[in-house]
């Protein structure tokens, strides 16, 4: 009888963690998508204030980088569980380098980035040369996304 309990009770966690990366996931990768593809080409498009809609998609950016810096380390945990070595699953140096990516974004270029708006100069070459590796740095972030929830690897 407790074989069967057990096994029902590994069973139930597995749904749970299952389920709970699901959501991780769900709200990362569509926070992504969603500001990156949806709300910053219409802030842009719709407002003729480009320096309010760089602010508002800044902060929104801001937002969705702090997303991912709660939800890659727990989709990091759940998988150091589940995997039998880190060293050789896909997913879980996926999940790694997305964090990675959103760290150098966020406390990295970002910072630079504001100090180059406080000094005045958000229209300069630095500024759009940090702004290009910013967008390649969201771009990449999206890809290894996608490529995360396409094909999953578990392995």
């Amino acid at each position: 009888m407790s074989i069967q309990t057990s096994g029902k009770n590994y069973f139930k966690q597995a749904l749970i963690q299952t389920g709970g990366e699901k959501i991780l996931l769900t709200i990362w990768i569509g926070a992504l998508w969603t500001i990156g593809f949806l709300v910053t080409p219409t802030l842009f498009g719709s407002l003729d204030d480009r320096q309010l809609a760089g602010m508002l998609a800044g902060k929104m950016f801001t937002a969705v980088s702090f997303i991912g810096l709660f939800c890659g380390p727990v989709l990091l945990l759940s998988e150091l569980r589940r995997a039998e070595s880190f060293k050789t699953s896909k997913r879980f140096w996926l999940i790694v380098i997305m964090l990675l990516l959103v760290i150098a974004g966020e406390f990295l270029i970002q910072p630079q980035m504001a100090a180059l708006k406080q000094a005045g100069l958000s229209v300069g070459a630095e500024f759009n040369r940090l702004h290009g590796i910013a967008t390649a740095l969201y771009m990449l972030n999206c890809l290894f996304a996608l490529i995360l929830l396409v094909y999953n690897p578990r392995t």
